[in-house]
Formats: C-alpha cells, sequence, structure tokens
C-alpha cells in the first residue's frame, strides 16, 4: 500500500521534471552569456524590442477591453432577440489563428503592416478571451445592486463604471492577462506584419543566426516578462474579491427594445464583420478557387495529414501526462502538490520560440539521435499545452465526490482498482474536454512546429505561412479553412461547459 501511495507524487515529480526541462535548459544556456554579450544585446536589441513589445501589449488590451467588455455587458444585461447568435459571433473569432488574421488583412491592404497593424490583427485575434471572462463575470454577480442602483436614479454610464466596473476587476485582470501572454507568445503575426517582437527576434537568432546563446538570452528577457504580467495579475486577483448573498445571476434580465436594440446588433455586426465576416469571405472564396484550379491535390491533404495527426499525438500524450499531476493535487492538496500543479503551468509562460529552443537544447544536450524526429514535435507540443490538460482534469477530479471513492474501497476494491473502474470513468467528460482544447491549439501551433518539424514534414500552419510570404493566396486559403472548421467543436465545447 506504501508503495502505491508513493508511486502516485513520484510519477508527478516526473512530470514536472520533463516540463521544466526547457525552462532549465534555457536558464543554463544564458548562464553561459558573458557580460559583453550582455551588453551588446542590450544595447542592440533588447530596448528597441522590449519597447515594440510592451507597445503591442498595452494597445492590443486596450483594444479588446473596450470590444470584449461591452459586448459581454451587453449579452450578460440584456434579453434580446438572436442572443444565442450575437454569442456565437463573439466568440468565433477564436478559431482563427492570429497569423492568418494577419495574412488575409496584409493582401487587403498595406496599411495593416507596422505596429498599428498587428494591433488592430491581434485584438480581432484576443477579445473573446475578454468577452467570455466579463461575460462569466457578470453571470456570477446578482443583478439586484445594478437593479437598486437604476430604481434610485443613478444614469446607466454611472452604473456602469462606478458598481460594475469594480466588481467585474478580477475578471478583467484575468482576460487582460491571457491577452497579454498570446501576444507575448504571438509569432505568426507579427512576422508577417513585419513587427519587430521578442518571439521574432528569437526565431531569427536561432533559424538565422543560429546564436542559440543570443537566442536564449532574449528568451528569458521576455519569459521574466511574462512572469511579472502573470505574478501582478495574481495579486491583482487576490487583492479583489466580491461576493453577493443574492446568488450568481439572481434578477430578471431587461429586455432590449428600439433604439438599444439597433446599437447592440449594429455594434456587434461592426465587429463581427471585421472579426469573423472579412476572414470567412475570404477563405471561402480562395478556397473555392483553389477547388476549381485542382490545388487541393494529394499534398494538401498530407499536409492536413501531418496537422492531424501531430495534434492528437500531443493531445495524447498531454493528456496521459496531466493525469497523475491532476490526481496527485485533487486527492493530496499538500504545499507539494500545488507546486507541482503550478510548475506545470510553464508552457503558459514560455511562448512556443521559447519552447522550441529550450526542447532543442535539451535533444542536442541528452538526446542527439533523435534530433530532427517526430518524437521531439511532439513533446514540444506537449509541455506547451500540459497546463491546459493537467486544469481541465483537475476540474474534472473536483467534481468527483469523495463518498464515491470511499464507497468502492469499502467495497474492497484497492487504489489501483477503484481508479481503473470508479474515477476515470467518471472523468470521460474532462478527458474529452482536455483532448479536444490541447488538439485544437496544437493544430494551430506554428513556431515550435516551424523550429522543429523533421525535414520536408508540413503542416497546415507552416504551409500557410509559407504560401503567404509568398503570396499564393489560393494555397494558403484552404488550409486556413480547415483549421477553422477544427476549431469549430472545441468552441461548442466550451460553450457547453459555460451555459
Amino acid at each position: 500500500m506504501q508503495r502505491r501511495t508513493r508511486a502516485l507524487p513520484s510519477l508527478a515529480y516526473a512530470v514536472v521534471a520533463v516540463a521544466l526541462l526547457p525552462l532549465g535548459f534555457l536558464l543554463w544556456q544564458a548562464a553561459q552569456l558573458d557580460l559583453s554579450h550582455w551588453q551588446g544585446l542590450w544595447s542592440a536589441r533588447i530596448p528597441q524590442l522590449f519597447l515594440n513589445t510592451l507597445s503591442l501589449a498595452t494597445w492590443v488590451s486596450l483594444g479588446s477591453l473596450l470590444l470584449g467588455v461591452s459586448t459581454a455587458w451587453w449579452v450578460a444585461r440584456r434579453e434580446f432577440v438572436g442572443k444565442t447568435v450575437a454569442i456565437w459571433l463573439m466568440v468565433l473569432p477564436l478559431a482563427i489563428p492570429a497569423y492568418v488574421f494577419a495574412h488575409i488583412y496584409s493582401t487587403i491592404s498595406p496599411v495593416f503592416y507596422g505596429l498599428g497593424g498587428a494591433a488592430f490583427v491581434l485584438t480581432l485575434a484576443s477579445f473573446s478571451y475578454v468577452f467570455l471572462m466579463v461575460r462569466a463575470g457578470l453571470a456570477l454577480h446578482s443583478r439586484h445592486i445594478d437593479d437598486a442602483a437604476r430604481i434610485a436614479g443613478v444614469p446607466g454610464w454611472q452604473r456602469f463604471f462606478l458598481i460594475n466596473i469594480p466588481l467585474l476587476r478580477p475578471a478583467l485582470a484575468a482576460g487582460v492577462a491571457i491577452v497579454i501572454l498570446h501576444v507575448l507568445s504571438d509569432f505568426g503575426a507579427v512576422s508577417m506584419l513585419r513587427v519587430q517582437t521578442f518571439t521574432l527576434a528569437i526565431y531569427n537568432q536561432m533559424s538565422g543566426r543560429f546564436d542559440y546563446q543570443g537566442a536564449a538570452g532574449l528568451s528569458m528577457v521576455l519569459v521574466l516578462l511574462s512572469l511579472t504580467f502573470l505574478i501582478v495579475e495574481r495579486f491583482f486577483r487576490r487583492q479583489q474579491r466580491y461576493f453577493s448573498k443574492q446568488g450568481a445571476g439572481a434578477g430578471r434580465l431587461q429586455r432590449a427594445r428600439g433604439w438599444e436594440l439597433v446599437m447592440i446588433w449594429a455594434w456587434i455586426g461592426v465587429i463581427a464583420a471585421f472579426a469573423l465576416g472579412v476572414p470567412l469571405v475570404w477563405m471561402v472564396h480562395w478556397s473555392w478557387e483553389a477547388v476549381l484550379g485542382g490545388s487541393l491535390d494529394a499534398r494538401f491533404w498530407a499536409y492536413t495529414r501531418n496537422s492531424f495527426s501531430v495534434a492528437v499525438l500531443a493531445a495524447a500524450v498531454a493528456l496521459i501526462a496531466a493525469l497523475p499531476v491532476a490526481l496527485y493535487h485533487a486527492r493530496r492538496r499538500t504545499f507539494a502538490s500545488a507546486a507541482a500543479l503550478q510548475a506545470t503551468s510553464v508552457g503558459f509562460v514560455l511562448p512556443g520560440p521559447v519552447i522550441a529552443l529550450g526542447v532543442l537544447l535539451a535533444v542536442l544536450a541528452f538526446a542527439g539521435p533523435f534530433y530532427g524526429t517526430l518524437v521531439v514535435l511532439v513533446g514540444a507540443l506537449a509541455v506547451r499545452f500540459l497546463p491546459l490538460s493537467v486544469q481541465v482534469q483537475e476540474a474534472a477530479l473536483q467534481q468527483i465526490t469523495p463518498s464515491i471513492e470511499q464507497a468502492g474501497r469499502s467495497l474492497g476494491a484497492g487504489p489501483i482498482e477503484n481508479l481503473v473502474r470508479v474515477v476515470l470513468p467518471m472523468m470521460r467528460g474532462g478527458f474529452a474536454a482536455a483532448l479536444v482544447l490541447v488538439f485544437i491549439d496544437a493544430l494551430k501551433e506554428l513556431p515550435a512546429t516551424l523550429l522543429l518539424r523533421p525535414v520536408g514534414f508540413d503542416t497546415l500552419p507552416i504551409r500557410i505561412w509559407i504560401e503567404a510570404s509568398e503570396e499564393m493566396l489560393e494555397v494558403a486559403a484552404p488550409a486556413a479553412l480547415m483549421l477553422v472548421i477544427a476549431s469549430v467543436p472545441a468552441i461548442w465545447l466550451m460553450l457547453r461547459q459555460t451555459r
């Protein structure tokens, strides 16, 4: 029994060790930089990269707040015709990768090149995270407070800024943190729109100059920047907690009529036109042209097969690796289990190029024969999206009543039998959610795949990136449309869970 008890934390620590391996090698490589090399990076690159990256993150955060908060408010606080359609219109942009937005809008007009265009594109790709967070936050707070203020004669804009915004600070902090982390980790959009940020500089340092130490140094600056945002967000959320005695979502929704209904659909319609309408029209049009021109040949379906196979393998590895970590924390609830859970979140902090660099350094040091194989790529994607699988499984375990497991043990089932016959079957929903979400993110991942793929192994994101650089629109569009179609089930599952 004691051996079985020790097996779970041992497995969890083994997963944590593998997850932290890329970060450890980055630290080791960066530590070998001498002072002159650091001075060269600082004087030549870091200040401008820092300014560009921070400016981009700031503008995208402000744009996402404007779009996400305004639309979430209408959806959560008003009842109106077509509300379900409006929710889908605000969430479906998550299915379109940022580099697809960049490719589409850069072909429409060269005005989108540069920092302003990148901010516009990344806002369209990111505002849905704020929408989801704020909508969930509004659903958790009683509407009686807002109703009481309205009855007392407080104008609508004062109720919004003086009552609802303070209540939404935790949700706003979480949404902005997710947006900023996505901006810091973006590679495809900034490379297509020619904006020098840390991720693009790291990629160029690796692929163009083969300067792994310099790339590791830039990576550590980016990691510190990401950690700073995460720490500030966590602190802000802990300092701001609000509870309602009336119950979540109490009170009747006010029905939108007349000009208010027109305003709601006008605003949602404008956002949906740029974030969903234009990309879909572009993808469908050029995909149809590709079909008529015979571009959907065996090579395209080979790219699709490669993408799906890598994403399925990465999702399966992440699912299996996350289970001992989630079980350990859900069943022990100790400081060590919490530390293991947080340590696996390194994939949220390390962008794709940084993960790829860390994995590459580890492989060159310990597993040279595996360099350039599919094993390395799948492993890197599994580490990149392991936090997603851990969080989903841990949440699923929290929904299982401990008395059910205790009943199984009282009937003579041992820990392993109880796990296989009781716990795992009850986690099927969590397993499905983890598989789908990791699959979709791995399917769209560009920089790690670009740096670690085997020779001649192209995927849909890589073909989009290559064809976009060569202005071959009819070839890039079907690949982009395929990614969107594959992402819709994940969006549906997410909306189903938050209903």
